[in-house]
């Protein structure tokens, strides 16, 4: 489910500076996914798949867990700086974020 909420003032994304960066990383996971697929395909030994699985989500989670910094300190910051509802809303969407993460 994608959305696209723009931070506050309308600014961008706060990972848009590093956005060169996070897709390096993310073609690195998908090639980490692709070479999981080939390891079924090849019928690799299951430890050997797993240990890749593992490596594939702590990659996803490090990717997930730099997005969340960058929304803290720049659209959670601008928001609360502007005040309003958009600074409850802000802070709100970074709580479900923070929950989905620790529940994942």
């Amino acid at each position: 489910m994608a959305t696209t909420t723009k931070s506050a003032g309308g600014t961008g994304h706060g990972y848009i500076s590093d956005k060169d960066r996070y897709l390096a990383r993310l073609k690195r996971i998908e090639g980490q996914a692709r070479g999981i697929h080939r390891m079924v395909d090849e019928d690799t030994y299951c430890i050997d798949i797993l240990t890749q699985i593992s490596a594939l989500t702590s990659a996803l989670e490090n990717v997930a867990l730099a997005l969340l910094d960058d929304h803290l300190k720049h659209c959670v910051v601008n928001a609360a700086q502007a005040g309003g509802p958009e600074a409850d809303e802000k802070i709100k969407e970074a709580s479900d974020a923070i929950a989905r993460l620790v529940k994942s």
